[in-house]
């Protein structure tokens, strides 16, 4: 790191992301966790206890009097990304904000624009983007390897419990596999072929009206092309396969948080790249986070507010052409 300072994390929202994340986070020695906000106090001081940090608020509001803080982790349902955001920038506070950063286009525009006003940092938790497994597809396709890519293929589905009030199927809470997992395919495409000229997508709509299943074919001018799909109905394989003129990887299941990446040369000659570490993955955007802080950056340079940007766009897109 290029600072021996030791952040002051916050967490907004204890739910089960945010066990996943405060774990991984405190294998890191430059890191602790400060405070925690719930609309619960009970909620919120459970968390707290459980992780040794010294602060716990039953109510949004009140994390931002919390003294010594220096960057939160937004982990509430889709739908309060926006609110919870502007709320913590407005009163100058670094945000890290799980994915999707907001429900729509709009929300994301006048969350950068708030950031940027406040000169305070802003990063989307787009946690596979850091990943060792991702950082090294990306090097082999940068060193031709597998030749120019053509086609690309993921899917990501699991079977999720019907709740009608819950966040995978209340509308309310943005919920619909598209905004919760289809965001992992559609993020692969677009950081490997750019943003394509057509989006044609199908979706099956369940009983609240969410998308349940859907499967989404993004066309690029060069004919090159990505075939994606997810499901909150259904375990799928969640593998991606990226097919060039001279090879191909394929990320195994599930890939959005892989370990082995394979590559298989025209010969059919496969080669395989492990990467072993304890935590589940999400250390990594942390990391990146606080070297940005450390070195005064405004924003992330691997998964910037433009890409963060180019992807809701994308996903409003898809979602308006499930209604088509």
């Amino acid at each position: 790191m290029a600072s021996e300072k030791i952040f002051n994390w916050g967490v907004l929202g204890p739910g089960k992301i945010a066990h996943k994340f405060v774990q991984d986070l405190l294998t890191l020695p430059n890191a602790r966790l400060h405070a925690v906000a719930s609309r619960s106090i009970d909620r919120a001081r459970e968390f707290a206890d459980k992780y040794h940090a010294p602060y716990a608020y039953g109510s949004y509001s009140d994390l931002v009097n919390c003294p010594h803080l220096d960057v939160v982790y937004i982990a509430t349902p889709h739908n309060s990304h926006c609110e919870n955001t502007l709320l913590l920038l407005r009163n100058k506070i670094p945000v890290l904000c799980e994915k999707p950063m907001g429900i729509n286009q709009l929300e994301v525009q006048q969350m950068i624009a708030t950031a940027r006003e406040q000169k305070i940092y802003l990063m989307e938790a787009l946690w596979t983007r850091f990943l060792p497994a991702f950082q090294k597809v990306l090097k082999i396709i940068e060193e031709d390897q597998i030749g120019e890519v053509l086609t690309i293929k993921a899917d990501f589905g699991f079977r999720a419990k019907f709740d009608p009030k819950s966040r995978l199927f209340d509308p309310a809470l943005a919920g619909g596999a598209l905004l919760d997992i289809g965001i992992y395919p559609a993020f692969l495409a677009m950081s490997i072929l750019g943003k394509p000229s057509k989006i044609k997508a199908i979706a099956h709509k369940g009983s609240t009206g969410v998308d349940e299943s859907n499967a989404i074919l993004f066309e690029y001018s060069s004919g090159k092309m990505a075939i994606l799909s997810s499901s909150i109905l259904y375990d799928s394989p969640t593998v991606a396969e990226i097919y060039g003129t001279k090879g191909k990887i394929i990320i195994p299941g599930r890939w959005h948080e892989a370990k082995v990446v394979k590559v298989i040369d025209a010969n059919g000659e496969e080669t395989s790249y492990v990467f072993d570490y304890p935590q589940c993955g999400y250390h990594a955007e942390a990391i990146a986070v606080m070297k940005d802080l450390a070195e005064n950056r405004p924003e992330n340079s691997q998964w910037s507010l433009k890409n963060t940007l180019d992807l809701s766009n994308l996903l409003g897109q898809i979602k308006a052409d499930f209604s088509a």
